[in-house]
């Protein structure tokens, strides 16, 4: 094989591998929908994750499907790791105003890039807290009433907890679905 037949050889595997991940192409093992233009599947092991998942909905008898969320992230203040994985027949059932209060307080704390901003600011910082008073000396951040306006609401709703006396930190339980957060709004 040639170099030029080399590059054209990957060149199509890449193109293959970025249909495959076009929104609505076939995951591997799922059959694609006749009315859909052909896209070619992704090469077995591209989507694991997802593959173990449906493996696991499959033996646990899961008809509803399973949302799994995972990650690892190496940080200033230590390597979080988390998972949690829920049935979707348990989010949607239960959806009544009071059941979606608390996940409604959650994703509206999220809904400031001041807010954003600042858990980036803690996650990044030593040791992973950050003090009210590092915080309030970043200008991006507001004046100090507007720095602790947030932080209050970043608190109640269990985005930042006090570490120790002025210092903030994320939870370790909330660092992944911050991270996913931030992915799944597209940055």
């Amino acid at each position: 094989m040639t170099d030029d037949d080399a590059r054209w050889a990957d060149l199509e595997r890449r193109v293959s591998l970025l249909e495959a991940a076009l929104p609505g192409a076939p995951r591997a093992g799922q059959a694609a929908d006749a009315s859909a233009p052909a896209v070619p599947t992704a090469p077995a092991g591209t989507f694991w994750a997802l593959e173990e998942l449906q493996r696991q909905v499959a033996e646990h008898g899961l008809g509803g499907g399973t949302v799994l969320l995972a990650g690892t992230a190496a940080l200033p203040g230590g390597t979080a790791e988390w998972q949690e994985g829920r049935a979707v027949d348990d989010l949607l059932d239960d959806a009544s105003l009071e059941a979606l209060d608390a996940p409604a307080t959650a994703l509206a704390a999220l809904g400031s890039p001041v807010r954003l901003l600042l858990l980036v600011r803690v996650l990044r910082s030593g040791g992973g807290t950050a003090s009210a008073a590092e915080l309030t000396a970043d200008e991006a951040l507001g004046t100090s009433g507007q720095v602790y306006h947030h932080l209050r609401q970043l608190v109640a709703a269990g985005w930042l907890r006090t570490v120790a006396r002025g210092r903030y930190g994320v939870p370790p339980e909330r660092v992944v679905p911050l991270l996913v957060a931030l992915a799944l709004a597209g940055r």
